[in-house]
Protein backbone atom coordinates (compact mmCIF):
# COMPACT_ATOMS: atom_id res chain seq x y z
CA UNK A 1 0.00 0.00 0.00
CA UNK A 2 1.13 3.15 -0.85
CA UNK A 3 1.80 6.13 1.49
CA UNK A 4 -1.33 8.16 0.20
CA UNK A 5 -3.68 4.88 1.13
CA UNK A 6 -1.90 4.76 4.20
CA UNK A 7 -1.96 8.33 5.41
CA UNK A 8 -6.17 8.28 3.76
CA UNK A 9 -7.96 4.82 3.58
CA UNK A 10 -5.25 3.28 6.07
CA UNK A 11 -5.57 5.62 8.87
CA UNK A 12 -9.34 5.22 8.74
CA UNK A 13 -9.53 1.72 8.89
CA UNK A 14 -6.39 1.16 11.59
CA UNK A 15 -7.18 5.09 13.37
CA UNK A 16 -11.28 4.52 13.70
CA UNK A 17 -10.57 1.11 14.81
CA UNK A 18 -7.41 -0.08 15.72
CA UNK A 19 -5.98 -3.06 14.72
CA UNK A 20 -7.58 -4.98 17.37
CA UNK A 21 -10.56 -3.63 16.79
CA UNK A 22 -10.98 -4.63 13.16
CA UNK A 23 -10.07 -8.37 13.99
CA UNK A 24 -13.12 -7.84 16.97
CA UNK A 25 -15.69 -6.62 14.37
CA UNK A 26 -15.13 -9.02 11.42
CA UNK A 27 -15.13 -11.74 14.27
CA UNK A 28 -18.36 -11.07 16.42
CA UNK A 29 -19.97 -9.77 12.80
CA UNK A 30 -19.33 -12.63 11.35
CA UNK A 31 -20.37 -14.64 13.69
CA UNK A 32 -24.15 -12.51 14.03
CA UNK A 33 -24.41 -13.24 10.01
CA UNK A 34 -24.29 -16.98 11.20
CA UNK A 35 -26.43 -16.38 14.44
CA UNK A 36 -27.78 -13.79 15.18
CA UNK A 37 -27.40 -11.64 17.96
CA UNK A 38 -28.63 -11.41 21.19
CA UNK A 39 -29.60 -7.50 21.06
CA UNK A 40 -30.01 -6.60 17.14
CA UNK A 41 -30.68 -8.26 14.52
CA UNK A 42 -27.92 -8.05 11.57
CA UNK A 43 -29.09 -6.21 8.62
CA UNK A 44 -30.29 -8.61 5.53
CA UNK A 45 -29.27 -8.97 2.39
CA UNK A 46 -32.69 -9.34 0.29
CA UNK A 47 -33.41 -11.51 -2.82
CA UNK A 48 -36.91 -12.13 -4.53
CA UNK A 49 -38.28 -14.90 -2.96
CA UNK A 50 -38.34 -18.29 -4.93
CA UNK A 51 -41.06 -18.59 -7.27
CA UNK A 52 -40.64 -22.09 -8.31
CA UNK A 53 -39.11 -21.09 -11.43
CA UNK A 54 -35.43 -22.80 -12.05
CA UNK A 55 -34.82 -19.12 -13.87
CA UNK A 56 -33.00 -16.93 -11.16
CA UNK A 57 -34.99 -13.92 -10.45
CA UNK A 58 -32.46 -11.12 -10.86
CA UNK A 59 -28.46 -10.88 -11.51
CA UNK A 60 -27.93 -10.79 -7.67
CA UNK A 61 -30.14 -14.13 -7.51
CA UNK A 62 -27.58 -15.46 -10.31
CA UNK A 63 -24.63 -14.10 -8.47
CA UNK A 64 -25.79 -15.79 -4.90
CA UNK A 65 -26.23 -18.78 -6.75
CA UNK A 66 -22.91 -18.90 -8.06
CA UNK A 67 -21.13 -18.39 -5.27
CA UNK A 68 -21.86 -21.49 -3.86
CA UNK A 69 -21.45 -23.96 -7.15
CA UNK A 70 -18.11 -21.75 -7.97
CA UNK A 71 -15.05 -20.16 -7.06
CA UNK A 72 -16.89 -16.76 -7.40
CA UNK A 73 -19.16 -15.44 -9.65
CA UNK A 74 -18.25 -13.03 -12.95
CA UNK A 75 -20.11 -11.28 -15.35
CA UNK A 76 -19.86 -13.76 -18.18
CA UNK A 77 -20.79 -16.43 -15.52
CA UNK A 78 -23.84 -14.43 -14.34
CA UNK A 79 -25.35 -14.01 -17.24
CA UNK A 80 -24.61 -17.94 -18.36
CA UNK A 81 -27.19 -19.21 -15.34
CA UNK A 82 -29.38 -16.03 -16.10
CA UNK A 83 -29.69 -17.25 -19.49
CA UNK A 84 -30.02 -20.98 -18.91
CA UNK A 85 -31.41 -21.35 -15.50
CA UNK A 86 -29.75 -22.97 -12.32
CA UNK A 87 -30.67 -26.86 -13.64
CA UNK A 88 -29.15 -26.44 -17.29
CA UNK A 89 -26.51 -24.24 -15.97
CA UNK A 90 -25.26 -27.46 -13.50
CA UNK A 91 -25.53 -30.32 -16.68
CA UNK A 92 -23.42 -27.48 -18.42
CA UNK A 93 -20.65 -27.97 -16.08
CA UNK A 94 -20.29 -31.18 -15.72
CA UNK A 95 -20.54 -32.19 -19.55
CA UNK A 96 -17.48 -29.91 -19.62
CA UNK A 97 -13.73 -31.34 -19.73
CA UNK A 98 -12.64 -32.04 -16.06
CA UNK A 99 -9.24 -29.64 -15.82
CA UNK A 100 -6.40 -32.02 -14.97
CA UNK A 101 -3.86 -31.14 -12.67
CA UNK A 102 -1.70 -33.99 -13.13
CA UNK A 103 -1.23 -32.73 -16.62
CA UNK A 104 -0.82 -29.33 -15.58
CA UNK A 105 1.95 -30.07 -12.70
CA UNK A 106 4.04 -32.41 -15.55
CA UNK A 107 3.85 -29.27 -17.75
CA UNK A 108 5.23 -27.05 -14.76
CA UNK A 109 7.85 -29.72 -13.73
CA UNK A 110 9.24 -30.44 -17.47
CA UNK A 111 9.78 -26.42 -17.59
CA UNK A 112 11.45 -26.61 -14.32
CA UNK A 113 13.62 -29.59 -15.65
CA UNK A 114 14.39 -27.18 -19.13
CA UNK A 115 16.16 -24.67 -17.07
CA UNK A 116 18.04 -27.75 -14.87
CA UNK A 117 17.95 -31.76 -14.33
CA UNK A 118 17.71 -31.10 -10.76
CA UNK A 119 14.88 -28.62 -10.79
CA UNK A 120 11.28 -29.95 -9.58
CA UNK A 121 8.13 -27.91 -9.61
CA UNK A 122 7.28 -29.64 -6.22
CA UNK A 123 4.11 -28.95 -4.20
CA UNK A 124 4.32 -25.30 -5.47
CA UNK A 125 2.81 -27.32 -9.14
CA UNK A 126 0.11 -28.48 -7.53
CA UNK A 127 -0.85 -25.11 -6.02
CA UNK A 128 -0.43 -23.30 -9.38
CA UNK A 129 -2.78 -25.85 -11.02
CA UNK A 130 -5.36 -25.49 -8.12
CA UNK A 131 -5.41 -21.72 -8.67
CA UNK A 132 -5.89 -22.36 -12.23
CA UNK A 133 -8.66 -24.28 -11.84
CA UNK A 134 -10.36 -21.79 -9.34
CA UNK A 135 -9.95 -18.40 -11.23
CA UNK A 136 -9.71 -19.39 -14.47
CA UNK A 137 -11.15 -23.15 -15.11
CA UNK A 138 -14.11 -23.74 -17.26
CA UNK A 139 -15.15 -26.83 -15.17
CA UNK A 140 -16.07 -24.45 -12.45
CA UNK A 141 -18.72 -26.64 -10.72
CA UNK A 142 -16.80 -29.72 -10.71
CA UNK A 143 -13.59 -28.26 -9.43
CA UNK A 144 -15.54 -26.08 -6.73
CA UNK A 145 -16.85 -29.56 -5.45
CA UNK A 146 -13.95 -31.24 -5.53
CA UNK A 147 -12.52 -28.56 -3.20
CA UNK A 148 -15.38 -29.47 -1.16
CA UNK A 149 -14.48 -33.44 -1.33
CA UNK A 150 -10.47 -32.54 -0.73
CA UNK A 151 -11.76 -31.40 2.80
CA UNK A 152 -13.71 -34.24 3.51
CA UNK A 153 -11.39 -37.41 1.85
CA UNK A 154 -8.65 -35.66 3.77
CA UNK A 155 -5.05 -36.22 2.48
CA UNK A 156 -2.43 -33.64 3.43
CA UNK A 157 0.48 -31.91 1.93
CA UNK A 158 1.92 -31.21 5.41
CA UNK A 159 2.30 -34.87 5.87
CA UNK A 160 6.32 -35.95 4.23
CA UNK A 161 4.91 -39.34 2.87
CA UNK A 162 2.41 -37.36 0.72
CA UNK A 163 4.04 -33.73 0.32
CA UNK A 164 7.15 -35.55 -1.38
CA UNK A 165 4.99 -36.79 -4.36
CA UNK A 166 2.95 -33.65 -5.86
CA UNK A 167 2.33 -35.68 -8.73
CA UNK A 168 0.16 -38.18 -7.31
CA UNK A 169 -0.95 -35.30 -5.02
CA UNK A 170 -2.35 -33.71 -8.08
CA UNK A 171 -3.87 -37.24 -9.68
CA UNK A 172 -5.64 -37.54 -6.53
CA UNK A 173 -7.12 -34.15 -7.31
CA UNK A 174 -8.14 -35.41 -10.32
CA UNK A 175 -9.91 -38.59 -9.03
CA UNK A 176 -11.79 -36.52 -6.09
CA UNK A 177 -13.27 -34.15 -9.72
CA UNK A 178 -14.36 -37.07 -11.70
CA UNK A 179 -15.00 -39.63 -9.30
CA UNK A 180 -17.09 -36.90 -7.24
CA UNK A 181 -19.65 -37.14 -10.28
CA UNK A 182 -20.05 -40.66 -10.17
CA UNK A 183 -21.41 -43.24 -7.26
CA UNK A 184 -20.10 -42.67 -3.80
CA UNK A 185 -19.22 -46.57 -3.63
CA UNK A 186 -17.03 -46.11 -6.37
CA UNK A 187 -15.82 -42.70 -5.24
CA UNK A 188 -15.17 -44.47 -1.54
CA UNK A 189 -13.57 -47.45 -3.50
CA UNK A 190 -11.10 -44.69 -5.57
CA UNK A 191 -9.97 -42.96 -2.31
CA UNK A 192 -9.31 -46.41 -0.47
CA UNK A 193 -7.07 -47.61 -2.62
CA UNK A 194 -5.28 -44.59 -3.76
CA UNK A 195 -1.64 -44.73 -2.92
CA UNK A 196 -1.63 -41.36 -1.02
CA UNK A 197 -4.78 -42.07 0.90
CA UNK A 198 -2.88 -45.40 1.31
CA UNK A 199 0.21 -43.51 3.00
CA UNK A 200 -1.25 -40.56 4.81
CA UNK A 201 -3.57 -42.86 6.67
CA UNK A 202 -1.00 -45.95 7.13
CA UNK A 203 -3.23 -48.43 4.92
CA UNK A 204 -0.01 -49.03 2.06
CA UNK A 205 1.89 -51.90 3.59
CA UNK A 206 -0.59 -52.69 6.62
CA UNK A 207 0.16 -56.68 7.08
CA UNK A 208 -2.08 -58.88 8.87
CA UNK A 209 -1.34 -60.09 12.23
CA UNK A 210 1.33 -61.93 13.88
CA UNK A 211 1.03 -64.04 16.63
CA UNK A 212 4.75 -64.25 17.35
CA UNK A 213 5.57 -60.71 17.65
CA UNK A 214 2.25 -59.25 18.74
CA UNK A 215 1.84 -57.43 15.35
CA UNK A 216 -1.80 -56.83 15.18
CA UNK A 217 -3.46 -54.84 11.52
CA UNK A 218 -2.94 -50.89 11.45
CA UNK A 219 -6.38 -49.47 12.41
CA UNK A 220 -6.13 -45.61 11.29
CA UNK A 221 -7.83 -46.35 8.02
CA UNK A 222 -10.42 -48.58 9.04
CA UNK A 223 -11.31 -46.09 12.02
CA UNK A 224 -11.22 -42.94 9.46
CA UNK A 225 -13.00 -44.52 6.58
CA UNK A 226 -15.90 -44.69 9.34
CA UNK A 227 -15.66 -41.86 11.42
CA UNK A 228 -14.89 -39.17 8.44
CA UNK A 229 -15.80 -40.59 5.09
CA UNK A 230 -18.82 -42.56 5.58
CA UNK A 231 -20.79 -42.73 8.79
CA UNK A 232 -19.70 -40.79 11.43
CA UNK A 233 -19.73 -41.48 14.72
CA UNK A 234 -23.57 -40.97 15.63
CA UNK A 235 -26.25 -43.24 14.64
CA UNK A 236 -28.04 -40.44 12.60
CA UNK A 237 -32.17 -40.17 10.99
CA UNK A 238 -32.89 -39.36 7.61
CA UNK A 239 -32.77 -35.32 8.05
CA UNK A 240 -29.36 -35.75 10.06
CA UNK A 241 -30.67 -35.87 13.44
CA UNK A 242 -28.56 -38.07 16.45
CA UNK A 243 -30.52 -41.30 17.20
CA UNK A 244 -30.78 -42.07 21.19
CA UNK A 245 -30.06 -44.94 23.17
CA UNK A 246 -32.31 -43.77 25.60
CA UNK A 247 -30.77 -40.65 27.35
CA UNK A 248 -27.40 -41.07 25.18
CA UNK A 249 -26.61 -40.46 21.72
CA UNK A 250 -26.59 -44.36 19.99
CA UNK A 251 -23.06 -44.73 18.41
CA UNK A 252 -22.54 -46.24 14.87
CA UNK A 253 -19.17 -48.70 15.63
CA UNK A 254 -17.23 -49.80 18.37
CA UNK A 255 -13.53 -50.91 18.69
CA UNK A 256 -14.76 -54.57 17.95
CA UNK A 257 -15.89 -52.81 14.43
CA UNK A 258 -12.81 -51.12 14.03
CA UNK A 259 -10.31 -54.27 14.47
CA UNK A 260 -12.26 -56.74 12.16
CA UNK A 261 -12.70 -53.95 9.74
CA UNK A 262 -8.64 -53.10 9.85
CA UNK A 263 -8.16 -56.84 8.65
CA UNK A 264 -10.35 -55.69 5.46
CA UNK A 265 -7.42 -53.42 4.90
CA UNK A 266 -4.45 -55.51 4.94
CA UNK A 267 -2.12 -56.89 2.32
CA UNK A 268 -2.75 -53.50 -0.03
CA UNK A 269 0.46 -51.91 -1.61
CA UNK A 270 2.23 -50.43 -4.75
CA UNK A 271 1.26 -51.78 -7.86
CA UNK A 272 4.05 -53.76 -9.71
CA UNK A 273 5.51 -55.13 -12.70
CA UNK A 274 5.35 -58.34 -11.23
CA UNK A 275 2.76 -60.70 -10.08
CA UNK A 276 1.77 -59.97 -6.33
CA UNK A 277 1.13 -63.18 -5.19
CA UNK A 278 5.37 -64.00 -6.25
CA UNK A 279 7.14 -64.91 -3.14
CA UNK A 280 10.88 -63.40 -4.05
CA UNK A 281 9.00 -59.78 -4.56
CA UNK A 282 9.94 -56.42 -2.48
CA UNK A 283 7.24 -54.62 -4.20
CA UNK A 284 5.22 -54.86 -1.26
CA UNK A 285 7.25 -53.17 0.69
CA UNK A 286 8.80 -50.60 -1.38
CA UNK A 287 7.29 -51.09 -4.78
CA UNK A 288 10.05 -52.00 -7.27
CA UNK A 289 11.33 -55.65 -7.53
CA UNK A 290 15.19 -56.49 -9.03
CA UNK A 291 14.98 -58.43 -12.21
CA UNK A 292 18.84 -59.30 -13.10
CA UNK A 293 20.48 -57.57 -10.90
CA UNK A 294 18.28 -54.63 -11.74
CA UNK A 295 15.70 -52.60 -9.82
CA UNK A 296 12.21 -51.94 -11.66
CA UNK A 297 9.28 -50.00 -10.22
CA UNK A 298 5.97 -49.06 -12.01
CA UNK A 299 6.64 -45.03 -12.50
CA UNK A 300 2.76 -44.00 -12.03
CA UNK A 301 2.66 -46.62 -8.56
CA UNK A 302 2.52 -43.34 -6.59
CA UNK A 303 -1.04 -42.75 -7.61
CA UNK A 304 -1.99 -46.05 -9.55
CA UNK A 305 -4.81 -48.26 -7.39
CA UNK A 306 -3.36 -50.10 -4.55
CA UNK A 307 -3.10 -53.77 -4.92
CA UNK A 308 -3.62 -56.74 -2.68
CA UNK A 309 -0.67 -59.17 -1.58
CA UNK A 310 -2.08 -62.18 -0.43
CA UNK A 311 0.58 -63.60 1.63
CA UNK A 312 -0.03 -60.41 3.54
CA UNK A 313 -3.62 -60.20 3.96
CA UNK A 314 -5.19 -61.40 7.09
CA UNK A 315 -7.22 -64.99 6.16
CA UNK A 316 -9.19 -65.21 9.50
CA UNK A 317 -13.30 -63.80 9.44
CA UNK A 318 -13.64 -60.22 9.38
CA UNK A 319 -16.92 -58.82 11.46
CA UNK A 320 -17.67 -55.59 11.36
CA UNK A 321 -21.17 -53.44 11.79
CA UNK A 322 -23.42 -56.28 9.88
CA UNK A 323 -20.86 -57.61 7.94
CA UNK A 324 -19.70 -61.18 8.63
CA UNK A 325 -16.64 -62.02 5.71
CA UNK A 326 -15.74 -65.74 6.12
CA UNK A 327 -12.37 -66.82 6.65
CA UNK A 328 -10.09 -67.42 3.83
CA UNK A 329 -12.03 -64.42 1.43
CA UNK A 330 -9.50 -62.71 -0.54
CA UNK A 331 -8.41 -59.31 -0.18
CA UNK A 332 -10.50 -58.02 -3.02
CA UNK A 333 -13.23 -59.61 -1.59
CA UNK A 334 -13.31 -58.83 1.51
CA UNK A 335 -12.84 -55.02 -0.07
CA UNK A 336 -15.75 -55.87 -1.88
CA UNK A 337 -17.81 -56.79 0.80
CA UNK A 338 -16.60 -53.70 3.16
CA UNK A 339 -17.05 -51.15 0.89
CA UNK A 340 -20.68 -51.91 0.10
CA UNK A 341 -21.61 -52.58 3.51
CA UNK A 342 -19.99 -48.73 4.55
CA UNK A 343 -22.10 -47.61 1.04
CA UNK A 344 -25.09 -48.66 2.00
CA UNK A 345 -25.43 -47.89 5.60
CA UNK A 346 -28.67 -45.32 6.26
CA UNK A 347 -25.90 -42.80 7.58
CA UNK A 348 -23.59 -41.98 4.55
CA UNK A 349 -26.81 -39.80 2.68
CA UNK A 350 -27.31 -37.37 5.91
CA UNK A 351 -23.75 -37.97 7.17
CA UNK A 352 -22.00 -36.60 3.72
CA UNK A 353 -25.36 -34.72 2.79
CA UNK A 354 -24.98 -32.36 5.22
CA UNK A 355 -21.48 -31.39 4.92
CA UNK A 356 -21.44 -31.02 1.42
CA UNK A 357 -24.61 -28.86 1.99
CA UNK A 358 -21.90 -27.19 4.53
CA UNK A 359 -19.14 -26.74 2.51
CA UNK A 360 -21.30 -25.26 -0.76
CA UNK A 361 -24.33 -23.79 0.62
CA UNK A 362 -24.74 -23.13 4.08
CA UNK A 363 -23.60 -24.06 8.03
CA UNK A 364 -27.05 -24.66 9.25
CA UNK A 365 -29.40 -26.81 6.70
CA UNK A 366 -32.43 -27.71 8.34
CA UNK A 367 -33.39 -30.79 9.41
CA UNK A 368 -35.82 -30.63 6.00
CA UNK A 369 -32.72 -29.66 3.95
CA UNK A 370 -30.94 -32.61 5.15
CA UNK A 371 -33.75 -34.88 4.73
CA UNK A 372 -34.23 -34.40 1.04
CA UNK A 373 -30.72 -34.19 -0.20
CA UNK A 374 -30.56 -37.71 1.91
CA UNK A 375 -33.29 -39.29 -0.01
CA UNK A 376 -31.98 -38.15 -3.82
CA UNK A 377 -28.51 -40.16 -1.99
CA UNK A 378 -30.65 -43.21 -1.31
CA UNK A 379 -32.86 -43.03 -4.49
CA UNK A 380 -30.24 -42.87 -6.96
CA UNK A 381 -28.14 -45.33 -5.49
CA UNK A 382 -25.36 -42.80 -4.00
CA UNK A 383 -25.70 -40.82 -7.98
CA UNK A 384 -23.42 -38.06 -6.28
CA UNK A 385 -24.06 -35.70 -9.42
CA UNK A 386 -27.74 -35.85 -8.24
CA UNK A 387 -26.77 -35.30 -4.84
CA UNK A 388 -24.74 -31.91 -5.89
CA UNK A 389 -27.77 -30.86 -8.03
CA UNK A 390 -30.27 -31.25 -5.15
CA UNK A 391 -28.12 -29.11 -2.77
CA UNK A 392 -27.94 -26.23 -5.19
CA UNK A 393 -31.29 -26.28 -6.43
CA UNK A 394 -33.11 -27.10 -3.26
CA UNK A 395 -35.14 -24.14 -2.05
CA UNK A 396 -33.44 -23.75 1.07
CA UNK A 397 -30.31 -23.00 -1.24
CA UNK A 398 -32.05 -20.29 -2.85
CA UNK A 399 -33.16 -18.28 0.16
CA UNK A 400 -32.08 -16.17 2.86
CA UNK A 401 -33.08 -16.42 6.41
CA UNK A 402 -31.52 -15.06 9.72
CA UNK A 403 -29.48 -18.37 9.95
CA UNK A 404 -28.49 -18.97 6.12
CA UNK A 405 -25.26 -18.77 4.71
CA UNK A 406 -21.77 -19.18 5.73
CA UNK A 407 -18.31 -17.45 6.70
CA UNK A 408 -16.25 -17.17 3.57
CA UNK A 409 -12.83 -19.86 4.29
CA UNK A 410 -9.94 -17.70 3.25
CA UNK A 411 -9.20 -19.24 0.04
CA UNK A 412 -12.72 -18.65 -1.10
CA UNK A 413 -12.22 -14.55 -0.24
CA UNK A 414 -9.66 -14.65 -2.78
CA UNK A 415 -10.86 -16.92 -5.87
CA UNK A 416 -13.80 -14.90 -5.48
CA UNK A 417 -12.25 -11.50 -5.46
CA UNK A 418 -9.64 -12.76 -8.16
CA UNK A 419 -12.43 -13.95 -10.57
CA UNK A 420 -14.75 -10.93 -10.21
CA UNK A 421 -12.34 -8.85 -11.33
CA UNK A 422 -10.93 -10.98 -14.52
CA UNK A 423 -7.69 -11.79 -12.87
CA UNK A 424 -5.06 -13.26 -15.83
CA UNK A 425 -1.67 -15.03 -15.23
CA UNK A 426 1.70 -13.29 -16.80
CA UNK A 427 2.93 -17.11 -17.02
CA UNK A 428 -0.42 -18.66 -17.41
CA UNK A 429 -0.19 -20.78 -14.53
CA UNK A 430 -1.34 -18.73 -11.49
CA UNK A 431 1.82 -18.88 -9.50
CA UNK A 432 0.12 -18.83 -5.80
CA UNK A 433 2.23 -20.55 -4.02
CA UNK A 434 1.99 -21.53 -0.39
CA UNK A 435 -0.82 -19.60 1.87
CA UNK A 436 0.07 -21.33 5.43
CA UNK A 437 1.53 -18.24 7.38
CA UNK A 438 -1.45 -17.44 9.39
CA UNK A 439 -0.16 -13.89 10.12
CA UNK A 440 1.34 -12.74 6.64
CA UNK A 441 -1.07 -15.00 4.42
CA UNK A 442 -4.16 -16.87 4.52
CA UNK A 443 -3.54 -19.63 7.26
CA UNK A 444 -5.37 -22.17 4.86
CA UNK A 445 -3.39 -23.76 1.51
CA UNK A 446 -5.71 -26.49 -0.56
CA UNK A 447 -4.19 -29.96 0.31
CA UNK A 448 -2.52 -28.59 3.09
CA UNK A 449 -5.02 -29.14 5.77
CA UNK A 450 -3.11 -29.72 9.40
CA UNK A 451 -4.82 -33.11 10.22
CA UNK A 452 -7.05 -35.71 8.34
CA UNK A 453 -10.47 -33.65 10.34
CA UNK A 454 -9.82 -31.01 7.75
CA UNK A 455 -8.75 -27.18 8.36
CA UNK A 456 -12.20 -26.90 10.68
CA UNK A 457 -14.46 -29.43 12.34
CA UNK A 458 -18.15 -29.15 10.30
CA UNK A 459 -19.74 -29.24 13.44
CA UNK A 460 -17.62 -27.04 15.06
CA UNK A 461 -19.17 -24.38 17.49
CA UNK A 462 -17.32 -20.92 18.37
CA UNK A 463 -17.45 -20.81 22.59
CA UNK A 464 -18.95 -18.01 24.05
CA UNK A 465 -20.56 -16.84 20.76
CA UNK A 466 -23.67 -15.30 19.72
CA UNK A 467 -23.60 -18.75 17.58
CA UNK A 468 -23.50 -20.86 20.19
CA UNK A 469 -25.95 -19.14 22.15
CA UNK A 470 -28.11 -19.86 19.29
CA UNK A 471 -27.57 -23.53 19.47
CA UNK A 472 -25.38 -22.84 15.53
CA UNK A 473 -22.43 -24.46 13.99
CA UNK A 474 -20.19 -21.94 12.19
CA UNK A 475 -17.13 -24.01 11.01
CA UNK A 476 -14.98 -22.22 9.46
CA UNK A 477 -14.57 -19.96 12.56
CA UNK A 478 -12.26 -22.57 13.80
CA UNK A 479 -9.64 -20.65 12.08
CA UNK A 480 -10.55 -17.28 12.54
CA UNK A 481 -8.71 -15.99 15.31
CA UNK A 482 -6.38 -12.43 16.20
CA UNK A 483 -4.25 -13.64 13.90
CA UNK A 484 -5.13 -14.72 11.16
CA UNK A 485 -8.27 -11.69 10.92
CA UNK A 486 -4.75 -9.25 10.88
CA UNK A 487 -2.97 -11.63 8.89
CA UNK A 488 -5.90 -12.06 6.09
CA UNK A 489 -6.22 -7.83 6.37
CA UNK A 490 -2.18 -7.76 5.84
CA UNK A 491 -2.18 -9.94 2.92
CA UNK A 492 -5.17 -8.84 0.52
CA UNK A 493 -3.80 -5.13 1.24
CA UNK A 494 -0.78 -6.56 -0.68
CA UNK A 495 -2.82 -8.61 -3.26
CA UNK A 496 -5.11 -5.27 -4.42
CA UNK A 497 -2.75 -3.30 -4.34
CA UNK A 498 0.37 -5.16 -5.87
CA UNK A 499 -1.19 -8.58 -7.57
CA UNK A 500 -0.21 -11.57 -6.00
CA UNK A 501 1.88 -15.12 -7.02
CA UNK A 502 5.59 -15.53 -7.40
CA UNK A 503 7.56 -12.24 -8.93
CA UNK A 504 9.80 -13.59 -11.47
CA UNK A 505 11.91 -10.57 -11.79
CA UNK A 506 12.29 -10.32 -15.31
CA UNK A 507 10.64 -9.23 -17.57
CA UNK A 508 7.48 -8.09 -16.19
CA UNK A 509 9.34 -7.34 -12.15
CA UNK A 510 5.46 -7.90 -10.66
CA UNK A 511 3.42 -10.14 -9.50
CA UNK A 512 1.78 -12.94 -11.43
CA UNK A 513 -1.69 -12.32 -11.22
CA UNK A 514 -3.33 -9.26 -11.84
CA UNK A 515 -6.92 -7.71 -11.64
CA UNK A 516 -8.33 -5.59 -14.52
CA UNK A 517 -9.15 -2.41 -13.08
CA UNK A 518 -10.24 -0.47 -16.05
CA UNK A 519 -13.90 0.01 -15.46
CA UNK A 520 -13.50 0.82 -11.83
CA UNK A 521 -10.82 3.32 -12.54
CA UNK A 522 -12.95 5.09 -15.13
CA UNK A 523 -15.45 5.67 -12.08
CA UNK A 524 -12.89 6.67 -9.55
CA UNK A 525 -13.60 10.45 -9.83
CA UNK A 526 -16.99 9.47 -8.28
CA UNK A 527 -16.62 7.38 -4.68
CA UNK A 528 -20.55 6.75 -4.77
CA UNK A 529 -20.39 5.27 -8.19
CA UNK A 530 -17.34 3.55 -7.76
CA UNK A 531 -17.94 2.16 -4.49
CA UNK A 532 -21.97 0.95 -6.63
CA UNK A 533 -19.63 -0.87 -9.25
CA UNK A 534 -17.05 -2.56 -5.97
CA UNK A 535 -20.88 -3.71 -4.89
CA UNK A 536 -22.12 -5.19 -7.68
CA UNK A 537 -18.85 -7.39 -8.39
CA UNK A 538 -17.84 -8.63 -4.83
CA UNK A 539 -21.05 -8.36 -3.36
CA UNK A 540 -23.86 -8.57 -5.74
CA UNK A 541 -26.22 -5.61 -4.81
CA UNK A 542 -26.57 -6.82 -0.93
CA UNK A 543 -23.78 -4.13 0.32
CA UNK A 544 -25.41 -2.35 3.36
CA UNK A 545 -25.89 1.03 3.27
CA UNK A 546 -24.05 1.97 6.23
CA UNK A 547 -20.87 -0.08 5.14
CA UNK A 548 -21.54 1.95 1.96
CA UNK A 549 -21.50 5.01 3.15
CA UNK A 550 -18.42 4.14 5.15
CA UNK A 551 -16.19 3.38 2.07
CA UNK A 552 -17.29 6.25 -0.30
CA UNK A 553 -16.29 8.54 2.61
CA UNK A 554 -12.82 6.99 3.15
CA UNK A 555 -12.52 7.02 -1.00
CA UNK A 556 -13.65 10.77 -1.05
CA UNK A 557 -10.64 11.45 1.30
CA UNK A 558 -8.34 10.41 -1.57
CA UNK A 559 -7.44 13.72 -3.29
CA UNK A 560 -6.94 13.23 -7.01
CA UNK A 561 -4.59 16.22 -8.42
CA UNK A 562 -5.39 18.60 -10.99
CA UNK A 563 -1.95 17.22 -12.55
CA UNK A 564 0.57 15.71 -13.61
CA UNK A 565 -1.12 12.75 -15.72
CA UNK A 566 0.94 10.03 -13.20
CA UNK A 567 -0.28 11.59 -10.03
CA UNK A 568 -3.36 11.49 -11.28
CA UNK A 569 -3.40 7.84 -12.43
CA UNK A 570 -2.05 7.18 -9.21
CA UNK A 571 -4.49 8.91 -7.13
CA UNK A 572 -7.54 6.81 -9.11
CA UNK A 573 -5.62 3.25 -8.68
CA UNK A 574 -5.27 4.56 -4.68
CA UNK A 575 -9.57 4.92 -4.83
CA UNK A 576 -9.82 1.91 -6.78
CA UNK A 577 -7.58 0.14 -4.22
CA UNK A 578 -8.69 1.27 -1.47
CA UNK A 579 -12.78 0.78 -1.82
CA UNK A 580 -11.91 -2.75 -2.76
CA UNK A 581 -9.79 -3.36 0.04
CA UNK A 582 -11.87 -2.22 2.76
CA UNK A 583 -15.07 -3.99 0.88
CA UNK A 584 -12.67 -7.13 0.67
CA UNK A 585 -12.12 -7.19 4.95
CA UNK A 586 -15.48 -6.26 6.18
CA UNK A 587 -17.08 -8.81 8.35
CA UNK A 588 -20.15 -8.30 4.93
CA UNK A 589 -18.11 -9.85 2.08
CA UNK A 590 -16.40 -12.11 4.53
CA UNK A 591 -19.95 -13.82 5.18
CA UNK A 592 -21.69 -16.13 1.63
CA UNK A 593 -25.34 -15.33 2.53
Amino acid sequence: MNNQLQQKSGAYLWGRRGARGVMATMLIAALMACGGSKDEAPEQPTFPPPTGSDVPASREAAARFLTQASFGPTDASVQRVTELGYSQWIDEQLAKPATSHQTTWETLDASAKAVSVDNTVGQDGVLYSFWRGAVSGEDQLRQRVAFALSQIFVISMQDANVGDNPRAVANYMDMLATKGFGKYRDLLEAVSLHPMMGRYLTSLGNRKADTKTGRVPDENYAREIMQLFSIGLLQLNADGSVKMNGTVPAETYTPADIAGLAKVFTGWSWACPVAPTSTNSTCFGNGSVTVSGTATSDPDRLFKPMINYPQYHAPEEKRFLTAVIPANTSGPASLKTALDTLASHPNVGPFLGKQLIQRLVTSNPSPAYVRDVAQVFNSTGGDMKAVVKAILTHKEARSITSTSGKVREPVMRVAAYLRAFSSTSDSGYYKIGNTDDPGTRLGQTPMRSPTVFNFYRPGYVPPGSNAAAANLEAPELQIAHETTAAGYVNFVRGVVQNGVGVNPGTPTNRADVQPNFTAELALATTPSDLVDRINSKLMYGTMPAALKTEIVTAVGKITIPASPQTSIDNAKRTRVNSAIFLTLVSPEFQVQK
